[in-house]
């Protein structure tokens, strides 16, 4: 591999500097579809500064032209909508994986809440408040009306927060990337007057967009911190609860069991959330159908009583009675409802009907009767609530819920893995993070991921909180404090006002009560933070730094890289006179010598100029003979179709041609016999175009003009030979092009091929603040350290040139 390294920045010559002025409907300020091309029009703008208002509008008609085949319907990542048969199976599926962590909450909630035998009234109470929390929170917040909120079957606080970001004009946006997102910006009079100030301040207030991120990232880190602590507090609560049975059993024995469990369960997950959900589905079902059995049973053997506590005012009465007390021991009811947020993560790896299929009809009443049937034991033996799924089994069920609660309890972290795995894909989509290694695991189910780097990390990190805690009491105020949904209460009302358009005096009354629910269940979660709730928020807190910092770092790179965006116009012309390709005169205006081979240039952004060719024709004043723009564009979908593969288009530059590749995850693209694919594909693009070029002259001979001859551009023939009228004629001349094209196709592939990667490296700049450069410094390191090899492309490596430059930033 050859590498060929510039270190001073491009800079080509500027003109007089001018103001180009844009309509509302070109900035999307104004109101309407806020356009794809809005991060690219940003960057015309910074750079055309120099340039009068002619040539910047050729600028964006040649960008436009060039972009000519970049971008298909099916681009864009889609809904997938189940229905019959495969509906119940997700369903099933995911009561295996997403109820696991609520469904296991029946173990600890009394327990949790009582510090002592609770009175009557004081049962009524607490079970009132779980009955309407998991009315309120679970099934009418989520359930109903969260879950509507996602980004085209993506859940998650931060895929609403990407939601708002198609809907309004809150985030920048990798250009790179920028076309593979479909902005849906109303216009300015299809939104109430009161909507549109919501949506106006949103987009004016820099403030208001750095809240907006803080909140979505720390809804995410959050639910990344609950998933260290999930899964040691579900296992080491399982094996302790070994001591039923064998009493003497010692503290080494239950870590080191508990240990070994969490490597184990993290293990599998390479093999799917399907195969998993398969499996651990059955467990949670029969556990899910013990409690209700038990409830059933205690309720109708004991106390059918309690059943009034359907009532919310026994709930009132109890806060009002206890007050700051009543208040605290909202922590322990907190509990009931763990793993909510997961369960709006995890949408994406089922599906929303899925979702509420399984809820509805299955966990929220056998959670109910768990609960009720527990509160109606405990009223006629006080003493049971110290640990009420146990002492309420009825007699000879014992060792057959032991063991399922051990299992139930097992596979309870399954929630918050799956979860985890969702947002950090979520998060890279929107440049929070690096990009890593992300594994789709179904071709059925196109959104069931796993993340291997982070599935490590979870498990060391897990092993080792299970190891240092050791207990689940001292877990348990660590754990929970996490399970703050005020953050999608808030990020959902917005969606609902500027994408679901919603008048402000619907959205605000229900968003006031939730809110005062949220803000009772915070406050009393944040007692614990003195008692060890202080590592999951520090936790949550150092993960949102990281995310944050490569965020502040992106946007940096891309605005060092905004001189690079421009059409191949302003970088190479046509010499009139001597017909032979030269540098525009802002890059010094040298003839081109012509390199003999096949160069095939990596290109990230698919549209305009690739930044390695800018330095490689700016730098060696030279091109290959033969150039393709080699675009991989990913699809989540599991395969493209080989007719809906390719698509191939002329460049402005002579012999230059642009390839862009959709595939899906399941395809495998990068082969060491990659040249001969894109020159076949070339070859078949020439032969196409000329054949559709005689079929339309021989149809209508005065059509062959303008935009299509724009697009065949085949090789110019002497000038003697121009101007032919005659149809045979130009027949003739078109099949002589087509031969010239092939034959030079052919040549260059035979001599040699080139494949011409650039590598990007960024240098502060001199003079740059402390601060700054101490984030620019660590934001470099992680750039350094997570950047994809080129020895990971499956190509012959002796034919690989890596053109290095640098930027500043």
């Amino acid at each position: 591999m050859s590498t060929i390294r510039i270190a001073e920045e491009l800079r080509p010559t500027r003109s007089q500097t001018q103001t180009l002025t844009l309509t509302p409907t070109q900035t999307g300020v104004g109101g309407g579809v806020y356009p794809i091309r809005a991060a690219s029009l940003e960057r015309s703008r910074t750079r055309s500064r120099s340039r009068d208002a002619r040539s910047r509008l050729s600028d964006l008609k040649d960008s436009a032209t060039e972009e000519a085949g970049l971008r298909q319907d099916g681009d864009f990542k889609k809904r997938q909508v189940f229905k019959g048969k495969l509906l119940l199976y997700l369903a099933y599926q995911s009561i295996g994986v997403i109820y696991g962590d609520i469904g296991t909450s029946p173990l600890y909630v009394y327990s949790s809440t009582f510090t002592s035998e609770p009175s009557y009234e004081d049962l009524i109470g607490v079970l009132s408040v779980i009955i309407w929390t998991l009315t309120m929170m679970v099934t009418v917040k989520y359930v109903l009306v969260i879950l509507h909120a996602d980004n085209n079957g993506e859940g998650g606080t931060f895929s609403t927060y990407s939601l708002l970001s198609r809907f309004a004009n809150i985030t920048k946006r990798d250009p790179r990337e920028a076309s593979l997102i479909r902005m849906e910006r109303y216009l300015s009079g299809d939104l109430d007057r009161a909507n549109l100030k919501v949506r106006s301040r949103l987009e004016t207030s820099r403030f208001a967009r750095g809240l907006l991120k803080t909140i979505g990232v720390l809804a995410v880190t959050m639910v990344m911190s609950d998933g260290v602590l999930t899964p040691a507090q579900s296992v080491l609560g399982a094996v302790q609860g070994l001591n039923v049975v064998k009493p003497d059993i010692t503290k080494a024995t239950i870590v080191g069991t508990t240990c070994g469990i969490l490597i184990l369960l993290f293990l599998i997950q390479p093999l799917g959330t399907t195969k998993i959900a398969v499996t651990f589905a059955p467990i949670v079902i029969v556990w899910l159908g013990f409690n209700a059995g038990f409830g059933i049973y205690n309720l109708v053997l004991f106390d059918h009583s309690v059943l009034k506590a359907f009532s919310p005012g026994f709930a009132f009465k109890f806060l009002i009675r206890n007050k700051t007390q009543g208040w605290r021991m909202l922590g322990g009811v907190l509990l009931a409802f763990t793993g909510v947020e997961a369960l709006f993560a995890d949408l994406g790896a089922f599906s929303r009907r899925a979702i509420q299929l399984s809820w509805l009809c299955y966990t929220f009443p056998c959670l109910l009767l768990a609960y009720i049937g527990q509160a109606a034991y405990i009223s006629d033996h006080p003493g049971a609530y110290t640990n009420p799924f146990f002492n309420a089994a009825p007699p000879g069920m014992l060792y057959p819920s032991l063991i399922i609660a051990i299992l139930a309890a097992i596979v309870a972290s399954q929630a918050i893995i799956t979860a985890t795995f969702q947002l950090i894909a979520q998060v890279m989509k929107l440049s929070y993070f690096p990009q890593i290694k992300v594994v789709h695991t179904s071709k059925v189910f196109h959104g069931q991921l796993y993340v291997p780097l982070l599935n490590w990390l979870l498990m060391i990190g897990t092993v080792l909180v299970a190891a240092i805690y050791n207990n689940t009491t001292s877990l348990g105020n660590a754990y929970g404090v996490c399970v703050i949904t005020f953050f999608d209460t808030c990020m959902v009302s917005l969606a609902a006002l500027i994408v679901w358009r919603l008048p402000p005096y619907i959205v605000f009354l229900p968003w006031l009560t939730i809110a005062c629910l949220d803000g009772l269940y915070m406050s009393s979660a944040l007692t614990k933070v003195p008692n060890g709730a202080w590592f999951t928020l520090t936790l949550a807190g150092v993960l949102a730094c990281i995310l944050i910092l490569w965020r502040f770092g992106k946007e940096q790179q891309w605005a060092a890289e905004a001189e690079d965006r421009f059409p191949t116009t302003q970088l190479v012309e046509k010499d009139a006179e001597n017909d032979w390709i030269k540098l525009t005169p802002r890059y010094g205006g040298d003839r081109l010598s012509v390199v003999k081979g096949f160069g095939i240039i990596f290109d990230k952004a698919g549209e305009t100029t690739p930044a390695v060719f800018t330095q490689f024709l700016s730098k060696l004043v030279a091109a290959p003979q033969i150039m393709v723009f080699f675009h991989l564009r990913p699809l989540e979908t599991p395969s493209v179709a080989p007719e809906d593969r390719y698509t191939v288009t002329r460049v402005a530059i002579p012999n230059c041609y642009r390839l862009v590749v959709r595939h899906g995850y399941m395809d495998e693209v990068i082969t060491p016999d990659l040249a001969s694919l894109v020159c076949e594909q070339v070859r078949n693009y020439i032969v196409c175009q000329g054949a559709a070029l005689k079929t339309k002259s021989k149809e209508d001979d005065s059509s062959t003009t303008g935009a299509q001859s724009r697009e065949i551009s085949f090789t110019p023939l002497p000038r003697e030979n121009k101007g032919y009228s005659d149809p045979e004629k130009r027949s003739q001349t078109t099949e002589h092009s087509i031969a010239m094209d092939l034959a030079k196709l052919q040549e260059a592939f035979d001599r040699q091929v080139l494949y011409i990667i650039g590598k990007e490296q960024m240098k502060i700049k001199s003079g740059t603040g402390i601060w700054r450069r101490v984030l620019l410094s660590a934001f470099l390191w992680l750039r350094d350290n997570t950047r994809t090899k080129v020895a990971n492309l499956r190509v012959q490596p002796d034919r690989v040139i890596e053109m290095g430059f640098v930027k500043e930033v």
